[in-house]
């Protein structure tokens, strides 16, 4: 699901894929690869040669610890970048300049200056670019997204999102990178929650205010565990987010948009609620609950 949304430009050939990480990831981005007809994995890079090693006997593949020699490795046209987030646009850079196409995932990168300069280059070099924001090409979501597109919603007024989750203390201990400023670029806001707010700027429009406080209320990490912000939207709305990875069991995640006509819930990536003053049926609620299960833990199992 989260490769198809961005490769049918390629359907027509076959694509060789090379993985960056030898994480949970990028097995999951390898999962994902495999699924779709005429992509190949070609390489995959990590530093930790068993981890990379498992990957390349499970999915395919060549594996390297030398960068270099992953990068000038064909055929391959593009890479999936699945490292700490702050060496993403480093090693989107390089790849780049070696005419690859670059798929990084969220963020993009830890500080807007690293990211302007991944964009600067991908455009110089004349490749594409792109995120893993995968959530936005769920069916409820697309649904709500093109219903609020069509002012079904009426006027803007609030759009309310949680993502109260829990990580155990392992999450963090066992991870040279997790939760750190330097490799992690924060905590839960821009690791757990980012694909939540990414939604909110998509279907509500951009911002022009934000007020926030946050704190390491559990964990023993150097970022936040729990925040909460306020902001407005250029459109009028206003919008409250909550993220955390200190709330213990941890919840599924939810979007609330209200307008002037009603309000669209979104739990877990299906449609909980559309109450509306004037009911539309291609907007029913989903019987089918999703399985995601990253309220509690960081294994992502729905691809």
């Amino acid at each position: 699901m989260l490769w198809c949304c961005s490769y049918v430009w390629l359907s027509q050939m076959t694509t060789h894929i090379g993985l960056i990480g030898g994480g949970n990831i990028s097995e999951t981005h390898a999962r994902a690869a495999r699924a779709i007809p005429d992509v190949e994995i070609a390489a995959s890079f990590g530093t930790n040669a068993e981890k990379v090693g498992h990957l390349c006997r499970e999915y395919g593949g060549k594996p390297f610890c030398n960068f270099d020699e992953f990068l000038a490795h064909r055929p391959m046209e593009l890479v999936a970048i699945g490292s700490p987030s702050g060496l993403h646009a480093e090693q989107g850079i390089a790849a780049a300049r070696h005419g690859l196409h670059v798929l990084t995932e969220k963020p993009i990168d830890i500080t807007v200056e690293r990211a302007d300069a991944l964009i600067a280059e991908t455009r110089k070099a004349g490749v594409q670019l792109g995120v893993f924001f995968q959530d936005r090409c769920k069916p409820d979501i697309l649904s709500v997204k093109n219903a609020v597109d069509a002012s079904v919603l009426g006027d803007p007024i609030l759009a309310d999102a949680r993502v109260k989750w829990y990580r155990p203390p392992e999450y963090y201990a066992n991870s040279r990178w997790r939760g750190t400023w330097a490799l992690d670029g924060g905590g839960a806001l821009i690791n757990q929650a980012v694909h939540t707010l990414d939604l909110m700027l998509w279907i509500f429009g951009e911002v022009n205010a934000v007020q926030a406080i946050c704190k390491t209320a559990l964990h023993a990490i150097e970022a936040e565990d729990t925040l909460i912000a306020t902001l407005e939207f250029a459109n009028g709305a206003l919008g409250i987010l909550q993220a955390t990875t200190s709330v213990f069991p941890g919840y599924p995640r939810r979007l609330e948009l209200t307008g002037s006509e009603g309000t669209l819930i979104i739990e877990q990536d299906r449609l909980l609620a559309a109450d509306l003053k004037n009911p539309r049926a291609d907007l029913l609620k989903s019987s089918e609950a999703d399985k995601n299960a990253s309220s509690s833990s960081p294994i992502v199992s729905d691809t």
